[in-house]
Parts: structure tokens; C-alpha cells; sequence
């Protein structure tokens, strides 16, 4: 028996190559080994006579080796090992490919198990295809007679020695601290976590399985649904300014506005205005489609602050978002004369006095000059201060931390200031649950009136040319268009179009009369910046862009979306891109091109194509590609599950009920072994 932190290639078996495939994986130690959970399972537990055997049967046969040779296919150049397997009702030839090694390791005599796929042969009838083989010598099988685990592989490590190693590592299995409460692993009727890991990776049966799989995915998502609880009460604990609502002052300024406002924006105002008269902090997530409406109930809620004499904030993700809503906010909130300010690493800007100094601003800041402060995570650095700040916006990020709130708390001397975040993307409720479960929710599903409907099709290649006419067309109108490509660079493995060619190609060969600008990620941000001014002043007719557009950017005059390798993107994903555009009066298009014409990615687009509701084509998404697809499973704050998934939705839902019974009846401090798998996670350690 290993210890758990013990270094792979310490293992017996295990050489320097192997320990170096082992860590490409992500496998460390023996714990790393003992948490590597198979992606599927062959089922080779039906042991078959050779006498029952039928072609097409997946099933496993135990016999002994009558014979066994290895023999040079000229025609195809390789070795073919071939071997006859008897057992008391018969026999059956056997043939592996490529492995002359076989007749060194088998010899006639051996009691062996074969596992496989029962094939046929013109000429000699039934006959084993390169099936899995294990020698039956007293020790039990990991290969064959029973459900065998199938794992990721790299270099060129065998699913043989990986199902060896995770055995060996299965030894030590018994050291794995069992952490969840008793009570709950009882009321729940859960498996032992010992036995939950043993089963995943050989279980006796699919009975067995489902049982570990349910352990293991109550586990993760008891620890996020527990973490979310934590947050929220640790947020409650605090003391936030409680701001009025002055219902004059902000009626007047709706009725002002040269729109209506619709009813759901009217239902999140007033459910974030009611939030913020409370002393606990608000910790709201403002949910809404592209084009939603979402800063216009944003600003009310900064307006109403900012009558009631605090300061508030708005962060954007980027800096090119950070100018377009400080340029929004300023005419907004001219009426009210609002002093409004910008700053980024590379603007700083007051209204009412235009581009100033840092020192100045943070200065005006300070002393609570100026009301509404826009920028970027540069509002959180150490040199800023704030005079009295009540509440916190936060725009587009998917996930605004603990770490940060406490930042900008320290900032607030004695008070914690509200927090509204902001975001386009349709999330579906599971994600919501998991990822948002410290907030609470509002959501604009309804667009505002006179919306043009955006019109989505899927142009075949042979109708390129006729699309492409189109864009010219529109460009003649004034009209502007976003490209948009999967890569920055040329990838002949992903067989997809880079950004790069794809300016290149528009540039020389299709538009070469027309300014075409190019953004993508890897540009530096004073760059990115120069090719945003000059599309948005349509000095650049056409952008040929990374995913770097899809969130927030504004370009009213621009009418057409092209979508190149549209089956590299979530559902989602495009829908925020086909939300560029349609912001204005204009019949806006968005056109999907994939060279995919399997009917599973066609079925995908169709979706698209019929649907303009963003939460229905994420739940669709999610159900078609997963949640690493759709989301980017790296994207902050998503989960990396091993084993849950976004899709069980009825054990998100038990344990998040169980998370917050376990709360209201128990000290989190008197369970050692679930306070350390917290802190894994950091969490605990945020919130001292």
C-alpha cells in the first residue's frame, strides 16, 4: 500500500517515459491515479461457451491455447499472430494484428480469457478479431470477464497499464478520508467513498456503477452547492448602506427616457431597487438576452445610489467596453448632471472636464467628487480609493470573486457595497444553480419593441459567391459586417478557418475595394482599441474577428454576421454573436458556413436558425454538446467536473437543499475532514 501523495514513478512498473505520458494526463500521484475516472466501460462480463457463440456478440470466453504462431502478411506488411482456442465445446480461431510479441507471452497450454467481438470468417467460420486477452494465473482479471474500464491515454501508454496502475493505486484506497457527514451519506443511502472509488473504476456490475456514479457526483456537486452557501452567508454577515428608493426621482427619469421601458425591465429595477434598501448586502446576477436592455436598469440602480449620496462603480472586462459604457452612462445621466468618470489603464477621463490626470481622478475619488466611476479591474487597484461607494456593477463577468468583493469592501471603510453583476449569456437554470448559486436572480427575457427580427441562414458552399454579392450590396448601403472564424492561425488538424486567412482572403481575392480591418486576441490592446474606432466610424467596412467581439461591442450599423466553422461554436456562443448586429432600425442577417454536413451539426444549425431566444438554444446546447463544449469548461467559474454534469439537474437540486440544511444545523468547524476538502477548494481560506 502506497501513501496517497506518493509520485508516480515510484509505481512499480512505471520508467521515466511512463511517469512523463502519466503527468500529460494530469496523474501525479496515487491520488491522481485513484481519481482518473473512466469515460466509458466495455462490457465483457458475459462468459460464452465456444459452442454459443453468435457473430456480432460481445462477449468474453475462457479456454485453453491448443496452438499459437506468428506468421509475415506480405501483402499488407505486418506480423499476424495467430492462435486456436478450445475450451470443452469447441474451438475458435483468434488473430491480432501487429504484436509478434503474443507468441513469446502465450504458449500452447495457457489458460487464457479472450474478451471481444465475436467476427466471421468467409472460409473458416467464427474467429476473434484482436480481442483483449488475460492469462488466468489466481490473480483476478482487469482486462476481460467482467466490465472493463476504458480511460484517456497519451504517448504511448496501453490501456493495460494504465488499468494496472489504477489496481496498484486501488490498494491504498482505504486511506481516502471519507468526508461526508454521516448523516447525510445515511439519510441519502450513499455509498461508502472507499467503495464509491473502487466501483467506478471495476464494478461488479452496472447496478454497482450507477451507485458509485451517484456517490461521485453528489460529491462534487455537494462541495459547490456547500461553497455557494458559505459565500452567500459570509456576504450576509456584512453591512451595506441602505439606499431609498426615490421613487420621484427615478419615475421622472424613466419618463424622460425616448423609450418605454418593457415589463421585465420594469420587474429586475424594481426587484434590485427593493434589494438595496436592505442592510445585507444585494448580491444579484442581471440575466438577459443580446439586446435585452440590461444598462438601462443598471443605470437606475446607479441613479438611485447616487441620489441617496454613494458612490458607485461599473467594471468591464475590457477596455474597449469600459469607453462604450462611459460614453453610454455620460449621456444617460447628463440631465442629472452626474459626474461621471473613466478609468483604465490607459484613459482617465471626467466628464465634465474630459481627459485629466490619474493622480487628479484618484484624487476626486477619493473625495467623493465624482459619483459614478466606469472602468476596468484597475478600479480595484491598491491606490484607489473611495469616498463612500454603495454599489458595485459588474459587466460580463462570469464569475466576480470572493477576493474581489472583499477588495472593493476594503475600500468602503465600514460598509460592504451591493453587488449587481451583468450578463448576456443565456445560462441555462442548472448552470445558474451551480455557477450563480450565491446569487439571486433577474432576468429580461423580453426584447424592447420595434426589434427587427435577425434573419439566420445556412449558405452552402456553392452559394458563397450569391453571399458574398449580398455583403457588397449592403456595403453599398452603408451597411458594415463582422466575420467571424474559430482561429487566429492556420490549423490543417482542426481543418477550420483561421482569422488570419480568412483576412488574407477577403482582403486580396473577394473585397479588395473595401477596408477590412482584423481583431483577434493576441492583438495588444492599444491596437485592438485603433481597429474598434475605425469600424465603429465605418472607416472599416468589414471585421474579420476572433470570439474577441462576443460580448457588449456596440456597431448599430452594422447589418450582416458571417459565421465561418459555425459548427465550432455553442449555440449560445453564436447567438451572442448574431446579437452584434440588429441594434439599430436596419434588416439585419447572419449567415452560418460549415463544411460539417453530418445531419447531427445540421440539426445544431437548424436550432439556431428557427430560434432567437438565447436560454432555449443554451438548453438545447447543453443537452446536444455538454457543458465543456458549450461554455469552455476553463471559463471562469464553470466547473471542472470529472464526473457530474450540468445536465442532473434533480441532484443539483438535492444538494442544494442538502447544502443549506447542513448549514442552518450544524458548525462547518466541527466536521474536520469536509472543512479540509473546502479549503482544497480555497474557499474557507477567502473568507478569514
Amino acid at each position: 500500500m502506497y501513501p496517497l501523495n506518493t509520485p508516480v514513478e515510484k509505481l512499480t512498473r512505471v520508467g521515466g517515459a511512463t511517469a512523463r505520458y502519466l503527468k500529460s494526463l494530469g496523474i501525479f500521484t496515487v491520488s491522481d491515479l485513484i481519481y482518473n475516472f473512466p469515460y466509458r466501460y466495455e462490457d465483457f462480463s458475459h462468459l460464452a461457451k465456444i459452442v454459443d457463440l453468435k457473430p456480432g456478440e460481445m462477449v468474453t470466453i475462457r479456454g485453453r491455447i491448443v496452438l499459437i504462431k506468428n506468421r509475415r502478411s506480405w501483402q499488407r506488411r505486418m506480423y499476424v499472430t495467430e492462435a486456436l482456442i478450445e475450451d470443452e465445446t469447441g474451438s475458435i480461431k483468434i488473430v491480432w494484428f501487429n504484436q509478434p510479441f503474443l507468441a513469446k507471452n502465450l504458449n500452447s497450454g495457457d489458460e487464457i480469457f479472450i474478451s471481444g467481438k465475436v467476427d466471421t470468417d468467409n472460409l473458416l467460420g467464427l474467429q476473434f478479431v484482436s480481442p483483449s486477452y488475460e492469462k488466468i494465473n489466481g490473480t483476478k482479471s482487469l482486462n476481460t470477464a467482467k466490465i472493463v474500464p476504458v480511460y484517456s491515454l497519451s504517448g504511448n501508454l496501453t490501456i493495460k497499464q494504465l488499468r494496472f496502475l489504477t489496481n496498484l493505486a486501488l490498494g491504498s484506497v482505504r486511506l481516502v478520508k471519507e468526508w461526508l457527514p454521516k448523516n447525510i451519506l445515511q439519510k441519502n443511502k450513499l455509498l461508502s467513498l472507499t467503495l464509491a472509488l473502487k466501483e467506478i473504476h471495476f464494478p461488479k456490475n452496472f447496478k454497482s456503477l450507477d451507485r458509485a456514479r451517484y456517490r461521485l457526483k453528489f460529491d462534487e456537486l455537494f462541495l459547490i452547492a456547500l461553497q455557494s452557501q458559505i459565500i452567500r452567508r459570509y456576504l450576509d454577515k456584512n453591512k451595506a448602506p441602505s439606499i431609498e428608493f426615490k421613487e420621484k426621482d427615478i419615475k421622472d427619469f424613466v419618463s424622460s427616457l425616448s423609450f418605454q421601458l418593457t415589463n421585465d425591465q420594469k420587474k429586475a429595477a424594481w426587484q434590485i431597487l427593493l434589494d438595496m434598501q436592505k442592510e445585507t448586502p444585494m448580491n444579484r446576477l442581471l440575466e438577459g438576452d443580446v439586446g435585452s436592455g440590461k444598462t438601462i436598469v443598471a443605470a437606475l440602480a446607479a441613479l438611485d445610489t447616487i441620489i441617496n449620496g454613494y458612490q458607485a462603480v461599473f467594471m468591464a472586462p475590457t477596455e474597449i467596453l469600459a469607453k462604450q459604457h462611459f460614453q453610454t452612462f455620460k449621456e444617460l445621466l447628463a440631465p442629472q448632471k452626474i459626474k461621471v468618470a473613466l478609468l483604465t489603464s490607459s484613459e482617465k477621463n471626467l466628464n465634465d472636464q474630459g481627459v485629466i490626470t490619474e493622480k487628479k481622478l484618484i484624487k476626486d475619488i477619493k473625495e467623493g467628487k465624482v459619483e459614478l466611476i466606469i472602468g476596468t479591474q484597475a478600479l480595484i487597484q491598491d491606490k484607489i480609493e473611495y469616498n463612500n461607494l454603495g454599489l458595485a456593477i459588474i459587466d460580463e463577468q462570469h464569475r466576480f470573486g470572493v477576493e474581489q468583493r472583499k477588495q472593493l469592501k476594503d475600500k468602503s471603510k465600514s460598509l460592504t457595497p451591493h453587488f449587481l453583476s451583468m450578463t448576456a449569456t443565456p445560462i441555462p437554470r442548472s448552470l445558474a444553480l451551480i455557477v450563480y448559486g450565491d446569487l439571486d436572480l433577474s432576468i429580461i427575457r423580453e426584447m424592447p419593441a420595434g426589434r427587427k427580427k435577425i434573419i439566420t441562414k445556412l449558405v452552402s458552399e456553392a452559394n458563397r459567391d450569391k453571399a458574398y454579392q449580398f455583403i457588397k450590396a449592403e456595403i453599398k448601403k452603408g451597411r458594415q459586417v463582422f466575420v467571424i472564424c474559430p482561429l487566429i492561425d492556420p490549423s490543417d488538424k482542426l481543418g477550420v478557418k483561421s482569422v488570419i486567412n480568412e483576412y488574407k482572403k477577403l482582403s486580396k481575392n473577394i473585397f479588395p475595394d473595401l477596408n477590412i480591418g482584423l481583431l483577434h486576441g493576441k492583438l495588444k490592446a492599444e491596437e485592438k482599441d485603433r481597429v474598434m474606432r475605425e469600424f465603429k466610424a465605418n472607416n472599416i467596412q468589414i471585421l474579420v474577428s476572433t470570439s474577441v467581439i462576443e460580448v457588449g461591442i456596440d456597431i448599430p450599423n452594422a447589418t450582416i454576421m458571417m459565421i465561418e466553422g459555425s459548427d465550432r461554436f455553442g449555440l449560445a456562443q453564436m447567438h451572442q454573436f448574431r446579437g452584434r448586429v440588429g441594434r439599430a432600425e436596419h434588416q439585419s442577417y447572419c449567415f452560418l458556413f460549415t463544411d460539417n454536413g453530418s445531419p447531427k451539426t445540421l440539426e445544431r444549425l437548424s436550432a439556431l436558425i428557427k430560434s432567437n431566444d438565447g436560454f432555449k438554444l443554451a438548453e438545447y446546447d447543453l443537452q446536444f454538446r455538454g457543458p465543456g463544449e458549450v461554455y469552455g469548461i476553463r471559463q471562469s467559474g464553470l466547473p471542472d467536473f470529472k464526473i457530474a454534469s450540468l445536465n442532473d439537474l434533480d441532484l443539483i437540486n438535492l444538494t442544494k437543499n442538502e447544502a443549506k440544511e447542513f448549514l442552518n444545523q450544524c458548525n462547518i468547524n466541527d466536521f474536520p475532514e469536509l472543512k479540509a476538502k473546502l479549503d482544497e477548494i480555497k474557499i474557507i481560506d477567502h473568507l478569514e
